[in-house]
């Protein structure tokens, strides 16, 4: 029998980031049901950091994220971020939301600015003046080294005392008197006063196990997959493009281009495989909007991004289970908020209270809790 301050459910980023953060003063635990760590959403990432992505609170923890990306501590092998702008393009009849977006992101990302169809163009040959009315470019956004981040939280976690432990999927979670034991397919033990399931898509899948009330996790499919760059040109330094209503995205990488239709296909926790009917979709959509010109596609692949109804991560002790912690949700946006989100969700284990930095910023734990979820029904927007 294992015994620890606190035993976490998951070895993604969202496992071995708060596990970093929790080890620094605790004995913590770390489970894994595949045989190595990061295997499904965090190891098949887009890998950037956009810092005008996703709805309030997502910005909010990505760009306090930033500074812990551009100066990591020792564990990390920098640099974590580089270069990579982002352009916003939008259709004709999409300017709207072009200055939608804008006007929300402004808060947090002040040197966002709007861009005609011809600075656009200027900025990426990809880039279809006819197509485009209005764009909006995002200078300080960034490619991340995904593996980088991640192994840097699991040695971090390591070196503080942690244990991680692979192939130990859990199939039994019981209440004991002083806490919570797991026990795994292999017939494994583990005991710890807090467990935090962080088991993303197989988050509610791990509640059941405990007794606790599901959270309604919506596990979607997104699609991604690698076409040449044209005449095998080198698309370093070109920024990454993205239609602001969510039909695609292109992403620069050497002597090819990562390409997504950006699909939120509904799931099965499960390793995900990409539909032929996406990418040929994505296909008609860049074609349509860019000048890449799409004829064969090199390698494809999929992976799920796990959201609740609100699109906002769950983090937070349980009200119904107590010492039952939520650390779920993260959705497209794990790996660019972990930093910051890691810190709150420690802070909230060790004393209830959010960072000081991240409470001046307008963050509170009603943002984060579950109670915030009562009444919605389905997942919100997109």
């Amino acid at each position: 029998m294992k015994r620890y301050d606190v035993l976490v459910i998951g070895g993604g980023i969202a496992g071995v980031s708060i596990g970093y953060e929790l080890a620094a003063d605790r004995t913590v635990g770390l489970v894994e049901m595949e045989s190595s760590l990061a295997f499904h959403t965090t190891g098949r990432s887009a890998a950037t950091f956009l810092e005008s992505y996703g709805g309030r609170v997502i910005r909010l923890l990505t760009t306090a994220s930033r500074a812990f990306m551009e100066d990591p501590p020792v564990e990390f092998t920098p640099p974590l971020l580089s270069p990579m702008p982002l352009l916003w393009i939008g259709a004709h009849g999409a300017a709207a939301d072009v200055r939608e977006l804008h006007a929300e992101v402004v808060e947090f990302v002040p040197d966002v600015r709007l861009l005609s169809p011809a600075d656009a163009a200027a900025m990426s040959p990809l880039v279809r003046e006819d197509w485009t009315e209005l764009a909006m470019l995002e200078p300080g956004a960034s490619e991340i080294d995904v593996a980088a981040v991640h192994a840097g939280f699991t040695a971090g976690l390591r070196a503080r005392g942690g244990e991680i432990h692979t192939s130990s999927g859990v199939a039994q979670l019981q209440r004991t008197e002083g806490g919570w034991r797991a026990i795994t397919a292999t017939g494994e033990a583990f005991e710890a006063p807090i467990v935090i399931n962080a088991a993303g898509a197989w988050c509610d899948d791990v509640a059941l196990l405990a007794g606790v009330e599901p959270v309604g996790i919506h596990p979607l499919r997104r699609t991604v997959f690698m076409v040449s760059a044209p005449d095998n040109t080198d698309a370093s330094g070109l920024p990454l493009v993205a239609d602001v209503r969510g039909t695609f995205y292109v992403k620069p990488e050497g002597r090819q281009y990562l390409c997504s239709p950006a699909d939120e296909t509904p799931s099965l926790p499960c390793d995900a495989r990409p539909e032929e009917i996406d990418i040929a979709r994505a296909i008609e959509h860049i074609n349509d909007a860019t000048r890449l010109d799409v004829r064969h596609v090199r390698s494809s692949w999929a992976g799920l991004r796990n959201f609740v109804a609100d699109r906002t991560p769950v983090v937070g002790f349980d009200d119904e289970a107590e010492g039952f912690f939520w650390f779920i949700g993260q959705g497209g946006y794990g790996i660019q908020i972990s930093p910051a989100l890691a810190r709150v969700g420690a802070g909230l284990v060790r004393d209830g209270e959010i960072p000081t930095d991240l409470r001046a910023r307008g963050l509170r734990s009603k943002h984060l809790g579950r109670a915030r979820l009562a009444g919605l029904t389905g997942l919100q927007g997109h």
